[in-house]
């Protein structure tokens, strides 16, 4: 049956369907503006699990509000399934965008400065993102940046390929992250540095189709040399890399912030005059 409407929004076309659930763009007559919807699949409301997933991203967001985190305007049920309503970020997400064009060093120093704010205020409330990714980053209509889908954040729980149960996305995941160790906000400032290191190359830095293969790497693994990989790459980007990457968290960056600002100085050349 095909559903027309949710709530009061009237639904105007699906832009997702996943293992999870199903992405709608809506359209919420009372003030005339286009919304976001995600509701839970039927199967997956069986499980406590997920439905907690949907009801702690609703709250932690709502209890954010950041002007760099994709606002939740509402939640609600479906039926047995419950919906939360976002708003609609008309320009897609940094994945779509790295399919079509690579973004200049600028771009990227402005991306991280606002992810890094969302993340690093998330932090303050003891919240780990958990799954940070391009395709995670979304644009508005103006081109602005922000970040998304808290939905598994502070959770327990991607199966590897033994059947044990991971939570993340496992290109991104760090080395505490895969072993199930305590975790911080380093495990996300982690992701970060991988995502500047795609940023930087257009590819990541462990590409291996078994997932099992793919976080012992990011366990025991030494991260590639960038300049290596593309070498037209500046090799000063390495150190910044290498210690967003660190296997061992209190070799990092301490917070989202530090990596941006550095990611900001290497960019306009600060980085040089401060290692003078």
């Amino acid at each position: 049956m095909e559903i027309t409407t949710i709530g009061r929004y009237e639904i105007e076309q699906e832009l997702a369907h996943g293992g999870m659930g199903i992405i709608f763009l809506a359209r919420d007559p009372y003030i005339q503006r286009h919304v976001v919807i995600k509701v839970l699949m039927y199967n997956r409301t069986l499980e406590k699990v997920y439905r907690d997933f949907f009801q702690q991203e609703a709250e932690m967001i709502a209890a954010l509000e950041h002007p760099c985190i994709v606002p939740i305007y509402d939640f609600g049920w479906y039926g047995e399934q419950p919906y939360i309503v976002m708003r609609h970020m008309a320009g897609g997400s940094l994945a779509d965008r790295l399919q079509k064009e690579e973004l200049k060093l600028t771009e990227i120093a402005h991306l991280f400065k606002r992810i890094a704010e969302a993340l690093d205020a998330a932090h303050a409330r003891d919240i780990i993102h958990r799954d940070v990714k391009p395709s995670n980053f979304l644009f508005d209509s103006t081109g602005e940046i922000f970040l998304s889908d808290f939905g598994i954040a502070k959770s327990t729980t991607v199966k590897d390929d033994d059947g044990t149960w991971l939570v993340g996305t496992p290109a991104y995941m760090s080395p505490e992250q895969v072993l199930g160790d305590p975790m911080d906000g380093r495990a996300d400032v982690y992701a970060l540095g991988i995502v500047l290191f795609r940023l930087l190359t257009g590819q990541l830095p462990f590409s291996i189709n078994s997932v099992t293969a793919l976080i012992k790497a990011h366990v025991e693994t030494p991260i590639p040399d960038i300049h290596s990989v593309k070498n037209r790459v500046p090799a000063v980007w390495q150190e910044v890399v290498a210690k967003a990457m660190a296997k061992d968290p209190n070799d990092r960056y301490a917070s989202a912030g530090e990596l941006a600002r550095d990611v900001a100085e290497v960019v306009s050349g600060k980085w040089y005059l401060r290692k003078l």
